[in-house]
């Protein structure tokens, strides 16, 4: 089987978005592929995190990975800093990488935006992501559009490395469904949402409680008119609300549009709250059960485990190629 390796920050809480275009994703792939999930905790550090709540998140996601439906005797499921081969490759890459590189990386450009300082992880934390990849020679590496140009920098680094000490890395290609891969701001359908966005009505949160998630759907940013109708060109902002009502319901776009045809925009909120209400209940049940009965520590054990064991001969191959002696 072909290896699929992703993972998702715990800088914050999962939303509605990570679901539909991440996990959702991920527990289809781990039925026809060999799959590797990750909590990139690593990725966390270049920008500020306060160390109780980094730990509270880093549990959180990982319960949220197996609650949504990830089976961790079918992918591995784990912290990126419980393989510490992950981050000497980072820094092998990283000898791999040119400065100009870095520097055009968009990423970098946003989130430095406006600081007068930025630590140097944040520059060179494409490498690390670059190691997280190559280190299980993954074959398909779910992305969003903001993420493919890292991806090109992997199979760039990928290749430099190939071409000086042999081939060796397999080329990693892009997986991105055609379906759920977006879902934009509540607040601004311009945006993606993200569980970045500093405004809280911005986003669902697949742990916000029922009446929460009534009470931002219900405020949720609509255009003018009060048709019922799918024009993202024209009617941007509703056109997000029925593509999140079509993912959450499992109805076409067109269906959804001919059930509110002449009802308004207040029906079709309302009835869209619902429907994410009933399909984060299950999901939000068997987050609870995973985080009281405490099963999460074990099953990151059992996938730091499965992933150690292929990221370790992967490194040590890659230092033996590189002419580091080897540890006796």
């Amino acid at each position: 089987m072909k290896r699929v390796l992703s993972g998702i920050q715990p800088s914050g809480q999962l939303t509605l978005g990570n679901y539909i275009g991440a996990l959702q994703n991920f527990v289809k792939l781990q039925h026809t592929h060999e799959c590797y999930f990750m909590v990139v905790d690593l990725h966390a550090i270049t920008v500020p995190q306060e160390p109780a709540a980094l730990r509270e998140q880093s549990e959180s996601v990982a319960a949220l990975f197996v609650a949504a439906g990830i089976d961790p005797d079918k992918a591995a499921v784990y912290m990126q800093s419980h393989v510490p081969s992950h981050a000497e490759l980072g820094w092998l890459l990283t000898t791999l990488t040119y400065m100009g590189e870095l520097e055009r990386m968009t990423q970098f450009k946003d989130k430095s935006e406006g600081k007068e300082s930025v630590g140097a992880g944040l520059f060179v934390y494409p490498a690390l992501m670059a190691a997280d990849i190559l280190i299980y020679n993954s074959d398909l590496i779910p992305v969003g559009e903001d993420q493919k140009q890292h991806l090109e920098l992997t199979r760039d680094l990928a290749q430099r490395f190939n071409s000086r000490y042999g081939d060796f890395f397999t080329i990693p290609e892009p997986y991105i469904p055609k379906v759920g891969a977006r879902i934009m701001s509540l607040d601004d359908a311009s945006k993606k949402m993200s569980k970045s966005n500093p405004n809280p009505g911005s986003y669902i949160a697949l742990l916000d409680s029922p009446d929460v998630i009534r009470k931002k759907i219900s405020r949720a940013t609509t255009d003018s008119g009060r048709e019922v109708v799918y024009d993202p060109a024209n009617k941007p902002e509703v056109s997000n609300l029925m593509g999140i009502y079509a993912q959450v319901s499992g109805l076409s776009l067109q269906e959804v549009q001919d059930r509110y045809e002449g009802q308004g925009y207040g029906a079709f909120k309302k009835e869209l709250a619902e429907q994410i209400v009933a399909a984060l209940e299950p999901l939000q049940a068997r987050y609870n059960e995973i985080r009281s009965s405490g099963a999460v520590h074990d099953i990151l054990k059992q996938g730091a485990d499965k992933a150690a064991a292929v990221a370790d001969r992967t490194l040590a191959e890659v230092k033996r190629r590189m002419g580091f002696l080897p540890p006796r």
